[in-house]
């Protein structure tokens, strides 16, 4: 598999997860800092990619929002231990555009759509029962007709500058795939494992 870009050898093994793994073969680790570089870290779902970056949609007012405003430098990770494999991305974040997120938002279900309404997402909640009757005024408040997008939620898109293909092996000889970014394109590399 030498020389390939980097984003023809993600298709190949994202497609394998989706046929492998049981649960959310698009689960996605996303580590973020604030400005004083404390480290967060969080699952999220990839809603999209290709050779422009890695998209994955949330509440802009959440807590990572606004560590991804204080400091743009993120990383993610795919796990998938039924293959034996994951993928190392790290990178810059920025918004994706409103109608990327319009037509995404449009996708959900509507009780999904329903809750990002519902939800201020990262803040402290007093009770299950406050959710669960701003989720049940929000089903009041669109009833009949479709959900719109709220203005506070809306994708965001990881550009890749290094992406790590990591290959399980026998005695902990694994196999590590480096693509670093240059002006140029992609080099390729090996390390150590």
């Amino acid at each position: 598999m030498a020389g390939q870009d980097p984003f023809t050898l993600f298709d190949t093994w994202f497609a394998e997860a989706r046929e492998q793994e049981i649960n959310d073969s698009n689960a996605m680790a996303l580590a973020t800092a604030d400005a004083e570089g404390r480290p967060s870290v969080r699952m999220v779902l990839l809603k999209g990619h290709g050779p422009d970056g890695f998209v994955f949609y949330t509440n802009r007012e959440s807590r990572k929002a606004s560590e991804l405003a204080e400091n743009r430098d993120v990383a993610l990770l795919f796990h998938w231990k039924s293959l034996r494999r994951q993928i190392r991305i790290e990178g810059t974040v920025g918004l994706a555009t409103d109608a990327e997120s319009d037509a995404y938002f449009a996708t959900r279900s509507r009780d999904s759509q329903l809750g990002a309404w519902a939800s201020d997402q990262s803040r402290a909640l007093d009770a299950r029962e406050t959710f669960e009757a701003r989720f049940e005024a929000m089903k009041a408040r669109f009833e009949g007709g479709d959900v719109p997008r709220p203005p506070h939620w809306g994708g965001y898109r990881v550009t890749p500058r290094v992406i790590e293909f990591w290959q399980d092996r026998a005695h902990r000889l694994h196999e590590r795939r480096v693509f670093t970014r240059t002006d140029d394109g992609w080099t390729e590399g090996t390390l150590f494992p």
